[in-house]
């Protein structure tokens, strides 16, 4: 068995689309003659817990864990909540106020990459033995954080071992990179360390086409596609019961930039001109909203249709998506997200509900609805074709025949997904 030591900042119970993707290739991965070693931290804070992941961590797995130093912590005993939205990601698309402003620059400008960079140099000493002693044969690092990237460029430089670098989401052209006040120095710093680990890591795994394209255009190291994928078991066994209202959900984070004016404007329109959709219609989100998107759906007459939830863990997520009579997807509408393919995506496919998914012109995630006919793909200004995709969605509703087909998703079940990583991960 080859030894693959994982570096990840996310990991039970941490909740979110982050910890996901290496506890599954983890549960996986020993099926292809892998055998996974991790290293996480050991006092992480994160902002979204889901304590029942727990459960799904191998048991006979190795995993090695050591301090951390968050700044955001002593952020939070001063500013408590302004940094726990900037540390879930909600940072807002109006001027902020001063307290934000302040907690961005420092968090853009003080800590580069991000705030676990604090992590990199305890975690490289405390390494260098553990890759000794376990024979390790390929390391594995997981970002963002891209701070844990940089773990894996200072091991690479000492030992030479064999590194992969995984990025969940771009680096420097991620959108929320100029909401973050970075000076020059700042920008160009985070330029050179994308640079250098790109250059430095002997493959670099992405999750888009895009990705894919921008950073062959930094390195000449390989780049190789590996999306994210569903659970075929979370979404198999006995069907599930649909709502009985004609319920349109979003699960996960509604950021400020997720915010498609078109979209409240048809439902407006629709609750105010058809009585039958007035009575049945519920919006639910199931997760963090910004405040611009609560104000967007206030001024459209939206909220005595809208059902807020909390953060669910996997497993109630999973069952909303299948109870659901359609699931919205969401994407800010800009150059930089087009090639972004949220983890829920591919669930969405796999719970066999009509996808109602607005976003960029060339979302990469609409190509994939369209070639799956999992749904429907819009751009921020087709407010008529949503409203007349909605209506006739509804017509099926009001007659029990509401469904869909998802075709060709079996490519994106975790199993066969982490086939594909584990010849990624083998040097000859």
């Amino acid at each position: 068995m080859k030894k693959v030591l994982v570096i990840t900042y996310y990991w039970p119970p941490a909740g979110g689309p982050g910890v996901q993707r290496w506890l599954k290739f983890v549960t996986y991965l020993e099926e292809f003659g892998i055998t996974p070693v991790l290293y996480v931290p050991a006092n992480a804070k994160y902002p979204l817990l889901d304590p029942t992941m727990i459960r799904e961590v191998p048991s006979d797995i190795t995993i090695y864990k050591y301090n951390i130093s968050e700044p955001l912590q002593w952020a939070r005993g001063l500013f408590k909540k302004k940094a726990e939205r900037i540390s879930s990601g909600i940072i807002s698309e109006s001027k902020p106020g001063w307290m934000e402003s302040l907690l961005l620059w420092i968090r853009g400008n003080f800590f580069i990459p991000d705030a676990r960079v604090l992590w990199v140099k305890p975690s490289v000493r405390f390494l260098e033995e553990k890759i000794a002693s376990e024979e390790i044969d390929t390391l594995v690092t997981t970002g963002p954080p891209h701070s844990m990237h940089l773990i894996g460029l200072r091991l690479k430089e000492r030992s030479g071992i064999n590194w992969v670098a995984d990025f969940r989401d771009p680096w420097t052209s991620i959108g929320y990179h100029d909401k973050l006040k970075l000076g020059p120095v700042a920008r160009r710093k985070h330029k050179e360390l994308e640079a250098a680990v790109l250059k430095g890591a002997d493959k670099v795994l992405v999750t888009s086409r895009t990705t894919k394209r921008e950073f062959e255009s930094i390195t000449s190291r390989p780049v190789v596609v590996v999306t994210n994928g569903y659970e075929e078991s979370a979404y198999s066994g006995q069907p599930v019961a649909l709502d009985d209202a004609f319920t349109i959900t979003h699960t996960g984070s509604l950021l400020s930039g997720r915010n498609p004016e078109a979209l409240w404007r048809a439902l407006q329109e629709m609750v105010a001109e058809n009585e039958l959709f007035r009575k049945a219609f519920r919006l639910r989100l199931a997760g963090v909203v910004s405040h611009e998107v609560q104000a967007s759906m206030d001024r459209h007459g939206l909220l005595p249709f809208l059902e807020e939830m909390e953060y669910q863990t996997h497993d109630e997520t999973v069952q909303l998506q299948r109870q659901s009579q359609v699931l919205l997807l969401i994407e800010t509408d800009s150059l930089e997200t087009e090639g972004i393919l949220p983890g829920k995506l591919f669930e969405y496919l796999a719970a066999q509900r009509p996808v109602l998914a607005v976003g960029p012109g060339s979302w990469e995630a609409g190509a994939i609805i369209r070639e799956t006919g999992a749904g429907s793909v819009f751009d921020y200004d087709s407010g008529a074709g949503i409203r007349k995709q909605l209506l006739e969605w509804f017509e099926l509703y009001s007659k029990g025949g509401l469904k869909t087909a998802s075709r060709g998703i079996e490519k994106y079940g975790r199993r066969a997904i982490t086939r594909q990583l584990a010849k990624e991960l083998v040097w000859e």
